[in-house]
């Protein structure tokens, strides 16, 4: 039978610790808000004592978030705990998170304390915390390498003091899934008192296992788990919320628990994270990466035309994504190539499609993805070299710690130049805002590459674009010395060619290939 289990994200706080993650009240604010409509059962907005940033962001999400319980980690010391407290006040659900050291290494080499004063200071700490709720969690740190005997002597005196949950975390990343599943078994067994409190599971991932012993952890008893989205944190990051969540859905059977997460919010939460911190997921990544739900080999792509099921486990919705993608290349297969010509309005004949395949892997042979526009110049003719029906004729940003803003003016297929403004995660999305305001088009950026062409403080930069206009996936490049210009010059260039894939189909309407069909 499923158990349930709480999911204690940890995004904002240990994730928001790994080098370039770095968060703003307001930021940490926007995303406890998504975490608490994704469901997580508790948020850790942060370490006060690490700085009054912190302070404010813990403040700021306990005031605003009312279903998720809120959480705030503290050292154990009396000054840590007290911040801690007086940020969660305005809390529906406060939560305190003491921590220390309990592995020799840490102990004798970090602390410089026996064990009798690492069992004393978790006492006195969780003693504190009670001062300010009674929900208060107690983390072994380094549990993974502490002597067990030890541990066990830690966790009974920190439920005798008060601990309502026990975290066993392995911070460093250090255990295999068969060992960490093995101390959860031992010290629920060894500790008499252990039924008294909910025993959670932190993972890190320096060995790609933090997934794998949360899970091992579940099946050994913990009620709780620790993660972040994306995945991401310290070093080589935390154990990812999406991809525990999902085996717990795809294999309920032999996962046997459930959580009160929407799976359907994950994909969101994922690209809000990403926005803010600037960091996205690697392309492969599972659940939320890139490819997670792209598909290039021709056999692969013809099951999926058939059943989703024969290549996805998870189907793209579940997770809030709007769909699969087959990513046309030297893989692909014949049906694929048919079924976007048909998304694009065309239906082909045998002898047609015939034709166009042979031109197409020849294409593909050559680039590493043929996009929409290479489809329909290999069905038109060739495009590559659009007319420039659109100019950018002046850009002016702004940005700094209030949301980028962009004033843009174009010349176009209109008397004089149409301007417009726009704001934006950034001084790039700003601008390819305002260009969608001017030409009245939605531009959806699919991918968007920066690299340096000459060397020196003012070096030429060019920028690759893959965007989507009109249901059409087109590229676009552009140089300048500034990289937000070369960037709004890339979408400007990818736009002409969407005009001109435009004109062509007009003038094939009443060719062979009919638009809409």
């Amino acid at each position: 039978m499923a158990r349930d289990v709480i999911i204690f994200d940890t995004t904002l706080r240990d994730g928001e610790q790994a080098p370039g993650n770095s968060m703003t009240p307001e930021a940490k604010l926007r995303l406890a808000s998504q975490l608490d409509a994704l469901g997580v059962d508790v948020i850790e907005a942060g370490f006060p004592s690490a700085s009054q940033g912190d302070q404010q962001a813990v403040r700021a999400v306990a005031e605003a978030v009312r279903r998720s319980a809120v959480a705030a980690l503290a050292r154990c010391h009396d000054r840590d705990i007290d911040l801690a407290g007086e940020a969660l006040r305005p809390a529906a659900r406060p939560r305190v998170h003491v921590f220390i050291a309990t592995s020799d290494l840490h102990l004798e080499q970090k602390l410089k304390i026996s064990r009798d004063d690492c069992v004393a200071r978790a006492e006195a700490a969780i003693r504190r915390a009670r001062r300010y709720t009674d929900d208060v969690e107690f983390s072994a740190e380094d549990a993974t390498r502490t002597d067990l005997e030890f541990l066990c002597r830690v966790v009974e005196a920190a439920i005798a003091a008060g601990a309502t949950t026990v975290n066993l975390p392995d911070t460093v990343g250090y255990a295999l899934p068969g060992e960490y599943g093995a101390m959860f078994r031992a010290v629920r067994e060894r500790v008499p008192t252990s039924d008294r409190v909910v025993f959670s599971a932190h993972c890190h991932d320096d060995l790609g296992l933090a997934v794998a012993n949360s899970l091992a952890a579940i099946e050994a008893g913990a009620g709780q788990v620790e993660c972040t989205i994306n995945g991401i944190g310290e070093r080589a990051g935390n154990a990812a919320l999406e991809e525990i969540v999902m085996a717990g859905r795809v294999r309920s059977g032999a996962v046997a628990f459930q959580c009160g997460v929407n799976s359907k919010e994950i994909f969101r939460t994922s690209q809000l994270l990403s926005h803010v911190i600037g960091v996205f997921p690697q392309p492969n990544k599972a659940v939320v990466g890139r490819n997670a739900f792209a598909h290039e080999a021709g056999i692969h792509q013809h099951g999926l035309l058939q059943n989703g099921l024969t290549y996805e486990i998870i189907r793209p919705e579940e997770v809030g994504v709007p769909r699969s993608t087959l990513v046309l290349g030297k893989h692909s297969g014949r049906h694929a190539l048919e079924r976007r010509y048909q998304e694009l309005g065309y239906e082909l004949d045998e002898a047609t499609l015939a034709k166009l395949y042979d031109e197409f892997t020849a294409l593909a042979d050559r680039k590493r993805e043929v996009l929409d526009e290479d489809l329909l110049a290999l069905l038109h003719g060739r495009f590559h070299d659009a007319p420039e029906v659109y100019g950018l004729a002046h850009l002016e940003v702004t940005c700094g710690s209030a949301p980028a803003s962009a004033q843009v003016r174009l010349t176009g297929p209109w008397s004089g130049e149409r301007g417009a403004s726009a704001t934006g995660n950034g001084p790039i999305a700003a601008a390819i805002a305002a260009i969608g305001a001017v030409v009245e088009r939605r531009i959806e950026v699919l991918n968007l590459a920066i690299q340096s062409v000459t060397s020196g403080g003012d070096s030429l930069g060019q920028v690759l674009v893959q965007v989507r206009v009109a249901g059409k996936s087109l590229s676009g490049h552009g140089a300048s010395t500034d990289i937000v210009e070369a960037s709004a010059r890339a979408v400007v260039h990818a736009l002409n060619k969407a005009s001109y894939a435009d004109e062509l189909e007009d003038r094939s309407l009443n060719a062979i290939y009919l638009w809409g069909v």
